[in-house]
This record gives C-alpha cells, structure tokens and sequence, in this order.
C-alpha cells in the first residue's frame, strides 16, 4: 500500500510542474493581449485624428486665399474639402454685427463680395494655437487667427481672432458642420509713401 502510494507521487509532481507553467503563460498572454487592446490602439490613432483635424483650418485659409488672390472657383473648390455641404458659417465683428451663410459656395461669395469691396490685392491668413478635443465622430476645435488683407504697396488691414468650430466623421473623413469666426479686432496700418529722389552730385570748385 505504501509503495503504490510512492510510486504515484512524482508522477503527480511532474505532471502539475509543466500545468502550472502553461497556466501562468496563459495568463500572462491574455494579460498582456488585453493591456494592448485597450491602450494602443487609442494612442496610435488620437495623432492622426488629431492631424487630420487640423488639415481643416489651414485647408480653410488656403481657400479664403485664393478667394483673396481674385480667384473664387478655387476657393469654392478647396473650401469643398473643408466643411459638409450643409455646414453653417458665421463670422462675429468687433462691433457685434454678425454675418452667417449656408454651405461653402455662399459662403465663399459672401467672402469674395468683402474682399473685393475693399479693393484688397491679396490676403494671407495665418492659423496657430489650435486645441483639439474629440468624442467618437464628433469633434471641436478652436484656433487663432492673424490675417494680412493688402489695400496698396502702403495699406494693409489686419484681423485677429478665433475660429471655434464643430465637427463631424462622415465617410471615414472629418469635416466642419459650423464654424464661427471671432474677431477681436480689424486695423489699418499705412505708411506714407516714399518717393526716390536722385542723388546730389557736389559741383567741384572752380579755380
């Protein structure tokens, strides 16, 4: 009787040795599988949603420049990348007064009829300190603006403000559905214009 029950035991010594090591790989495994699909994913993907985003704002400024460089079809064409085609535009002046459009199109005349009622030559818009906050498909988003309109050689008029904005994931693609511009202030700044006079030239003396 004792010798049947020495001869089972290292054959259950061994057996449950090489069960507890598959056990505990097993749960490392799924450990490790579970910490990986609950952190990783998320981390590699928020940049490129976030990136994405912003391509928005300045795919904005590059359409409301060509609107200021005298051609509108371009800037119809870009703003199409930028907004939905129900997307609600409205921008707030220094003033109060406000200005809102339905879709790209109406918006982009509204902006060329600005544009070429104050005589401007060119534009450039400048976008910074943007903050980004995304929930599932929709998103918001503000950013900075600092805008150059030149009336002349001499004249310019410049805009600062905030562009605040709502978006939304339609097709895998995200897009703006409202933006609003907020304008702290629009200043002109001229300078007198210069005029180049020919050099004096000293008379020698005669003697």
């Amino acid at each position: 009787m004792d010798k049947t029950r020495k001869n089972k035991q290292p054959i259950t010594k061994y057996i449950s040795f090489p069960l507890y090591r598959v056990t505990l790989i097993a749960l490392t495994i799924t450990v490790a599988a579970l910490t990986v699909g609950k952190f990783e994913p998320a981390n590699a993907s928020q940049p490129n949603t976030e990136l994405a985003i912003q391509k928005l704002t300045n795919c904005y400024a590059l359409g409301t420049d060509a609107i200021g460089s005298g051609n509108v079809l371009e800037g119809k064409n870009i703003y199409r990348d930028c907004f939905t085609q129900d997307a609600v535009i409205t921008a707030v002046f220094p003033d109060g007064a406000s200005e809102t459009r339905m879709g790209t199109d109406a918006w982009a005349d509204f902006v060329y009829g600005v544009f070429q009622g104050n005589g401007y030559q060119a534009t450039q818009h400048l976008i910074g300190t943007i903050n980004i906050s995304v929930q599932g498909n929709q998103a918001t988003m503000s950013s900075y603006l600092h805008a150059t309109h030149k009336r002349s050689e001499t004249s310019i008029d410049v805009a600062n403000g905030t562009y605040e904005d709502e978006l939304v994931k339609v097709n895998g693609q995200w897009k703006i559905q409202r933006r609003t511009l907020k304008l702290n202030n629009f200043l002109n700044l001229s300078s007198p214009p210069t005029t180049l006079t020919q050099p004096r030239i000293p008379r020698r003396s005669r003697r």
